[in-house]
């Protein structure tokens, strides 16, 4: 006796060896044994013999129409399966029909739905009607998924991929049909998505690729300011002092966003009054207003090569600004200094100053420099007050502790791109202009962080311990720049904590309630906010000058190029701002000087090939 049975979804025929009533032990046709149970079985015969009966009902099944059969039975509740098959056939059914009308039946569940052994039921018209179309809808799918990789596999862009690219780049959809042909031809490939599509045409240009995938993450509505473009939304007040002093400001000279002026007037018996200017839009953007809202939102300026997306409108920025002769709201800080430059007292005013010029560094270098310094003779207009600045500088650096701190080694790099073009300049850091700024500011900013802990005002402050740098609503020492506390608070258009710290000093001056107190969670808030975000802007501005040190090689056909030894196989290009990997590198010293040959940039993965050539002779 044979059987024909149901396991797991799967119909199979085999000889009964052992009948035990509730289950059965069976041989398959190759000779494999099995215990099944005697409910899975759905038709016992004798006749044919196994050897080719499935293959006979297979055929047999795929003749039947499933459309006739369910027309067969459309109005019936549930139904046997040899019943139908007696009205199919007009005659009571072979075990080789009855086995094919179960699997046809089987085999069409939007036909017919399942309800036991051997019974089914037909299923409503509505429900097969929408079965089908979904059918239909996955097979022209199909289709057309084979017709994109066709397409995609000769690197040519299908038409309905052009206004997708955006989002098959940056967020998507991995259920489309365009996803999974893309993810199928790059499979095959071995290429990436972005590389696939660049090579189908779709990324024009590798620089706005990056560009734009920051863009859409972080600003999704648009780096534009909208109604507040023009500047609207800002209100000085009227009666602010004009202070009697000649400001000048030192600067790049792509720097639109002057937050910083000084000037120097003469005392007596050889003191001086040093004062630093800062921009103070807190004067005219009130806490909660439209404007602030959208500082607190950008938190930051980014910087990249090329361009820079600002944190307040260009119109705000224009009103603030300590532009070249004009009159602009300030917050001053006013050193008072004796002949040999030690800080006698401090003075912090909220009032007009007329910045007289906008100094640039690559003019200034050329009066402003170690030559004129040993001479002490500065050549300028200005050369006066620069001398006595950079005296008071001397002095600071000194009482920080930080006079031989081996920062006049380091290189700064600028990037400057002119349309396709990029230009790498190196700039020796720690010239006389970078120490008279930077020494000026780090004072600043350590003596408002000190007026404000001391004035008992909540502030943000940049603490750093056992090398680790953190931000804290607590004053503590920042043992690298070797000062009691630091609080930035000398680019208020630029960073959003300066503009927050700047806020409070407003009020701690005028005597008013401050606009954060300790208690509450704003400063919290702002500066958690300002973090992350200023991590993700620095991120992406290393990114985007990596991306132009490898236009720079490409631009400039480099091949061969000179390099140093960081640590094991991590080296630093020489000219360029660049640390790359050489595997192999034989084992080499840090700082040994060596040279590599460039290869194979990809601008998209901005990534290169690095091989090691030689040792440079020492």
């Amino acid at each position: 006796m044979n059987v024909f049975y149901e396991e797991e979804g799967t119909f199979k025929v085999g000889t009964i060896l052992a009948d035990n009533t509730t289950s059965l032990q069976v041989e398959a046709l190759h000779g494999k044994r099995a215990k099944i149970k005697a409910a899975s079985i759905l038709l016992r015969f004798d006749t044919p013999s196994l050897p080719g009966f499935m293959d006979a009902a297979q055929k047999m099944a795929d003749d039947l129409d499933p459309g006739f059969l369910w027309e067969c039975c459309e109005n019936e509740a549930e139904f046997a399966s040899d019943a139908l098959a007696a009205d199919y056939f007009g005659h009571a059914a072979s075990p080789e029909e009855a086995a094919a009308l179960l699997i046809r039946l089987h085999s069409a569940p939007m036909y017919f739905y399942k309800k036991g052994r051997g019974r089914y039921k037909a299923a409503p018209l509505k429900a097969l009607e929408a079965a089908l179309a979904s059918q239909e809808k996955k097979r022209q799918q199909a289709q057309q998924q084979a017709r994109y990789v066709e397409l995609l596999s000769k690197f040519s862009l299908p038409d309905e991929f052009v206004s997708m690219v955006s989002d098959l780049l940056y967020r998507p959809d991995k259920t489309t049909i365009e996803w999974k042909a893309l993810d199928a031809v790059c499979a095959g490939t071995r290429l990436s998505v972005p590389g696939l599509l660049e090579k189908c045409g779709a990324i024009p240009s590798t620089h706005d690729y990056h560009l734009n995938r920051f863009l859409l993450e972080h600003f999704p509505g648009g780096t534009g300011f909208g109604e507040l473009d023009s500047g609207a939304g800002t209100g000085d007040p009227a009666d602010l002092p004009c202070a009697d002093v000649i400001a000048f400001s030192i600067d790049d000279t792509t720097t639109t966003e002057i937050d910083d002026a000084f000037s120097v007037t003469p005392l007596t018996l050889g003191s001086f009054r040093i004062g630093i200017h800062i921009a103070a839009p807190t004067l005219g953007i009130a806490p909660g207003s439209h404007l602030d809202e959208v500082a607190a939102q950008r938190l930051s300026t980014v910087y990249i090569p090329g361009r820079k997306i600002t944190m307040l409108p260009e119109g705000v920025i224009q009103h603030y600004t300590l532009g070249e002769d004009r009159l602009c709201p300030a917050l001053s800080l006013y050193v008072d200094v004796s002949d040999d430059f030690t800080v006698v007292s401090t003075q912090s005013r909220i009032e007009r100053v007329r910045v007289s010029a906008n100094l640039r560094h690559d003019t200034l270098e050329a009066y402003f420099n170690e030559s004129a310094l040993a001479a002490e003779r500065i050549d300028h207009p200005f050369g006066e007050a620069l001398l006595a600045l950079w005296k008071f500088a001397c002095r600071m650096e000194q009482v920080r502790g930080k006079a031989n701190d081996g920062n006049s080694e380091k290189v700064d790099y600028n990037f400057r791109v002119e349309g396709e073009r990029v230009i790498i300049t190196e700039r020796r850091r720690g010239s006389p202009i970078d120490k008279v700024v930077s020494e000026l500011m780090i004072f600043l900013n350590t003596e408002w962080g000190r007026q404000l802990a001391n004035g008992g005002v909540a502030g943000i402050y940049r603490n750093q311990g056992g090398g680790k740098v953190r931000m804290s609503t607590s004053p503590a020492p920042h043992q690298g720049l070797g000062v009691s506390q630091y609080a930035w608070s000398s680019s208020p258009m630029r960073r959003y904590v300066d503009f927050v710290n700047q806020r409070q000093l407003v009020a701690l001056l005028r005597k008013e309630t401050p606009t954060y107190s300790r208690e509450g969670d704003g400063l919290q808030i702002a500066m958690r906010d300002f973090e992350e975000a200023y991590e993700i802007y620095g991120d992406f501005q290393r990114r985007m000058e990596r991306y132009w040190c490898l236009r720079w090689l490409q631009q400039e056909r480099v091949s061969i190029l000179g390099a140093q030894v960081l640590r094991e196989n991590l080296v630093k290009l020489d000219h360029l701002p660049l640390a790359v990997r050489v595997t192999p590198l034989p084992d080499m010293a840090p700082e040994t000087a060596i040279e590599v040959e460039i290869s194979q940039i990809d601008l998209l993965e901005l990534a290169l090939q690095v091989k090691f050539v030689r040792k440079l002779d020492a």
